[in-house]
């Protein structure tokens, strides 16, 4: 069968053979089609509201073409499927059609189901291509891991980059692979029983090869700003071509190439006062268009916590997205298994482990309650939601390539407490969410890449180093200078993943145990999160965590006991239930003698 997305703008493979090719260019006073094998460009007709046209036989499926903007400017097409020579080249006109899927019968799987691993293209294999992780599906499936989100792929400029500096947000970048192997990778997972989730960059362009303001500078507005300059006008004169432009990229990716979901990043840089804003009217379009046909699950990072968007209705059912990235218990984990306590770790220094309570039982830490990092209140109230409204995370690419030098927790944690933090995440009623290698104690390095030119290349590696100069062992500028400079190439090469190492004794160990929690998990958490739970929690002592959550249709309570810290607690209450998981062998035996050791982490399951 064939999926293809309807776009109302952009080049169009018509059924009769012909191309459509459609731009709005507001500013322009003539748009033309130049054809890599035409010797002048065709001219485009001008409709109403900036729109220009071209139905033209002269161009098909797999011809590279540039709009001329009046006499001069050649600009690749910000609707582009495909851009093979960078975001400076011309696109190629891409017929969907011609990609023959086999995944007739997938309708996905349900939310609760979810254990995603974030992966970078780029640096998960040593392909660095979209066939060098369809290689890898069938480790992860053993893995246990149900669904891999992608990083950005939108084209970026330059061989390598995270993917947030993206500025043609409908072709997945050239480095990787084709269209088709992208698809080829989705259909594969989709074979194996896998979703696929693609990280998507709605408040902002990157800095190279955005050529919209020449010709539309509608897309942008002074009257919000955002830590990248200018906001997306998503809320001022002609935004509804705007809204438009990214309300079709997100059905594009979920329809034409059956993405499973999609993960919108850092929506609180997203400033819009319309009613409904942007998020909500995103939420509605995808939730009206595959209404019950197939599992589409979307979720956000935002920092502000804002609950409402997260909101089910009295059926329980999703309005606009499914979950957030929950940074409240990354943060309040990091603390309590690391003691590290500078910039946002300042919020979380003083009583993580209540705080880490109110994420496994409530959602967010910070409800409304005052930030002294953010020098405000934050968030909204969040305990009405299910837990599977909440992502929980241990790391990801922000919370390690954000570091200085790329450095994994299993660097900064004593072991012991990382697997006590890993046996917490995984079991918990939130979906777990890992970055590719954790499992297996990677010790390759997630750093900060790009691949710049010139004075944008400077500025970036300035900037980067000057990042850290609030930080005291960073406060020297020679200090600094041995921050990884992001535009080498050596940069992006430490960073990809080191799979040779995978068999000896101390990685294996670590994959093992990362399998058996998913294993238990997947046996014994999964079946019971039908329903909201009535959760609540204790701290015991000072570094005791008791989480209990009732089911109340099936009566059946699973109860979570903790000891977050390097001393034994002695005479701990057993629950009752069957204790289904423990973090080491160690603890199973102290319950038999009345004390549970440093660090240690049990699971009971009541029916």
């Amino acid at each position: 069968m064939e999926r293809k997305h309807a776009m109302p703008f952009g080049a169009e493979c018509l059924p009769n053979g012909n191309v459509r090719f459609r731009l709005w260019a507001p500013k322009a006073h003539s748009v033309g089609v130049s054809l890599s094998d035409g010797d002048a460009a065709l001219p485009m007709t001008q409709q109403n509201d900036g729109w220009y046209e071209l139905t033209t036989s002269e161009a098909k499926d797999g011809s590279l073409y540039q709009y001329q903007i009046g006499a001069g400017l050649k600009v690749p097409d910000p609707a582009s499927r495909f851009q093979p020579q960078d975001v400076h080249g011309p696109s190629e006109v891409i017929n969907p059609s011609g990609f023959e899927w086999q995944d007739s019968d997938w309708r996905g799987r349900p939310w609760k189901e979810a254990v995603i691993y974030e992966l970078h293209v780029g640096t998960f294999s040593p392909e660095g291509t979209f066939a060098g992780v369809e290689k890898k599906l069938d480790y992860l499936v053993d893995l246990g891991i149900t669904a891999i989100e992608l990083m950005p792929l939108s084209d970026f400029s330059g061989k390598r980059n995270w993917g947030y500096d993206g500025v043609l947000p409908f072709a997945p970048d050239s480095s990787y692979g084709r269209p088709d192997d992208l698809k080829h990778l989705i259909q594969s997972a989709h074979a194996k029983g896998m979703m696929v989730f693609l990280d998507v960059v709605y408040n902002h362009f990157g800095p190279d090869g955005n050529y919209l303001r020449e010709y539309s500078p509608e897309f942008f507005t002074n009257r919000h700003s955002t830590p990248w300059g200018d906001g997306i006008n998503f809320d001022g004169e002609k935004s509804r071509t705007v809204r438009d432009f990214f309300l079709n990229n997100a059905l594009y990716w979920l329809e034409e190439y059956h993405f499973d979901g999609l993960r919108l990043d850092a929506v609180h840089a997203i400033l819009d006062d319309c009613k409904p804003d942007i998020l909500e009217e995103l939420g509605e379009v995808v939730r009206k268009k595959f209404g019950s046909e197939r599992h589409v699950h979307l979720i956000l990072e935002n920092g502000d916590n804002q609950a409402n968007y997260l909101e089910r209705d009295q059926n329980q059912n999703v309005r606009w997205f499914d979950a957030q990235w929950n940074d409240d218990i990354h943060h309040a984990l990091h603390v309590l298994i690391t003691g590290e306590h500078d910039g946002y770790y300042s919020d979380y220094s003083e009583q993580p482990l209540a705080q880490l309570g109110r994420c496994l039982t409530q959602g967010f830490a910070y409800q409304g309650e005052p930030s002294e990092y953010h020098n405000a209140p934050r968030g909204e109230p969040s305990r009405h939601l299910p837990p599977t409204a909440f992502v929980s995370f241990l790391q990801n690419h922000d919370q390690i390539g954000n570091r200085a030098f790329g450095d994994r927790i299993l660097d900064i944690a004593d072991p012991q407490a990382l697997r006590a933090a890993v046996s917490i995440l995984l079991l918990a009623t939130a979906p777990p969410l890992l970055f590719m290698g954790e499992e297996f104690g990677a010790k390759t390095p997630f750093l900060f890449f790009c691949d710049f030119e010139g004075d944008l290349a400077k500025a970036v590696t300035e900037g980067r180093r000057n990042e850290f100069a609030r930080f005291a062992k960073f406060s020297s500028e020679e200090t600094r200078s041995q921050i990884p400079d992001p535009n080498a190439e050596e940069t992006f090469t430490r960073s990809k993943l080191d799979w040779t190492t995978i068999n000896e004794p101390l990685h294996h160990n670590w994959s093992e145990f990362y399998r058996t929690l998913l294993t238990v998990r997947r046996e014994q958490i999964i079946p019971h999160l039908m329903n909201k739970p009535c959760a609540k929690f204790t701290v015991h002592e000072t570094t005791g965590l008791i989480v209990n959550w009732k089911f109340g249709v099936e009566n059946t309570t699973l109860t979570l006991v903790a000891n977050l810290g390097a001393s034994i607690i002695a005479n701990p209450q057993r629950p009752i239930g069957e204790l289904i998981c423990t973090n080491t062998e160690a603890v199973t035996e102290a319950w038999n003698q009345k004390d549970f050791p440093a660090w240690s982490v049990a699971w009971f399951l009541n029916r």
